[in-house]
């Protein structure tokens, strides 16, 4: 008996492409992609963890909002709807993505104010402690609050080396947590690598410290399982206009248990967040529950379009969504294995598995200029300094046959840069 050869990288990629319009032919979810907004010009768009496609429902529900609401009921519309609109969205969130039961979950400000207040007021609950500890791979906002807290009170930031393409263990977390740890600064999915974060783990080495931690939820709320309460999470904070699809500059959101709420105190005192907002108090009495979390005045324009987007995850379901972000990320990943990782590329994520979020990231020296060639045949990845792009892969709105169709055309464009080169070095 003879061993078969393995197949050509051509047989290989006509198998891949047969695999891929098979996917989409069995795929429970394949009819959720129509509803969203799409355009010739764009034939893969792969960016889904920086900025989700807008649903095809929004434009109606923008239009009706105009028309009805606000022209409508124009002021009345705060007493009658508006005011109560952050907290109903945000128990919305809670329920169909972070498994956080009602009143813990509030919508509003941006990642970086959410980030702010919710860091501050863990580390002003644990007084006499010194240190926030962080990894030293986490976004660029995690590290700038972190550091701008540490400045501000006189504290120090320990640092956990985080390998990019793997991330931050709860070994790493159990190393430098100490009784001098007051919060711990992590996200759930690495906005690099795509890493997904062991919490429970990590929440028992912080919880066994008597830290407090803030989880950076904004590459996975909506597309990677969260169960916050089950887990025991402090608090956490998350954008919306990735896996959310709340479009460009849409508010984030922000988790805060039950058994904090009575005593923890963001630094923001904002007239939204008062007792009672409209009596006009001399000095601040913050609102009780998850309204003590809230400062200024909700942005009900930027809320509309999360609400469409959540009536998809209702109806596809959280565990459907993610089965079909994992068989994704599988196939682009084979799909640089055929025609990417040849031409010297490497993949900088976690191989498939539970520890893959919905992005996997690519690394090569060509990728900037890669990337630009992309765009401009309507292929739309998202480019990482100093050398990655990351394919993000948001379930509902991606067909498999986009991602073969994207990750084929890295590939051709990294050999076409390649061949520019050398015919340049002749």
């Amino acid at each position: 008996m003879t061993t078969p050869h393995p197949p050509s990288t051509s047989d290989a990629a006509h198998a891949l492409h047969r695999q891929a319009a098979a996917l989409d032919r069995d795929d429970p979810l394949a009819d959720y992609v129509s509803a969203f907004v799409t355009t010739p010009e764009v034939v893969s768009y792969l960016d889904g963890n920086s900025l989700g496609r807008p649903t095809a429902a929004f434009a109606e529900r923008a239009s009706r909002f105009v028309t009805e609401e606000w022209g409508g009921r124009l002021i009345r519309g705060w007493d009658e709807s508006w005011m109560a609109e952050p907290y109903r969205l945000g128990d919305r969130i809670g329920q169909l993505t972070l498994g956080a039961a009602a009143g813990q979950v509030v919508v509003g400000d941006s990642t970086t104010v959410l980030l702010y207040k919710t860091l501050r007021a863990a580390v002003a609950a644990r007084p006499g402690r010194t240190e926030i500890v962080l990894d030293d791979d986490n976004f660029p906002t995690d590290r700038f609050i972190a550091e701008g807290i540490a400045e501000e009170l006189g504290m120090r930031l320990r640092w956990i080396p985080a390998d990019p393409a793997s991330g931050v263990t709860p070994e790493q977390v159990a190393e430098v947590v100490s009784d001098e740890t007051a919060a711990v600064l992590l996200s759930h999915v690495a906005y690099r690598s795509g890493y997904v974060l062991d919490v429970p783990a990590v929440v028992e080495a912080v919880r066994g410290a008597g830290a407090l931690l803030v989880l950076d939820l904004c590459h996975s709320a909506g597309v990677v399982p969260t169960h916050l309460d089950d887990w025991g999470v402090d608090l956490a904070v998350g954008c919306t206009y990735k896996y959310l699809n709340g479009g460009p500059g849409s508010p984030a959101f922000c988790y805060v248990a039950h058994r904090h709420q009575a005593t923890l105190r963001q630094p923001i005192q904002g007239w939204m967040g008062a007792a009672d907002v409209f009596a006009m108090e001399p000095s601040y009495r913050p609102a009780s529950g998850i309204g003590g979390f809230v400062s200024g005045t909700p942005t009900i324009l930027g809320m509309l379009a999360i609400g469409s987007m959540l009536e998809l995850i209702e109806s596809a379901g959280m565990e459907a969504i993610a089965e079909k972000s994992r068989r994704l990320t599988d196939i682009a990943e084979r799909a640089a294995e055929i025609h990417v990782l040849p031409r010297g590329a490497q993949l900088a994520s976690p191989t498939a598995g539970p520890r893959r979020g919905s992005h996997l990231t690519l690394t090569h020296p060509s990728f900037e200029e890669v990337t630009a060639r992309l765009w401009a045949r309507g292929v739309i990845p998202d480019f990482r300094a100093p050398d990655g792009i990351r394919l993000g892969l948001s379930p509902l709105s991606t067909s498999f046959a986009e991602v073969e169709i994207g990750v084929r055309a890295l590939g051709e464009e990294l050999a076409a840069v390649q061949g520019n080169a050398a015919e340049g070095r002749r």
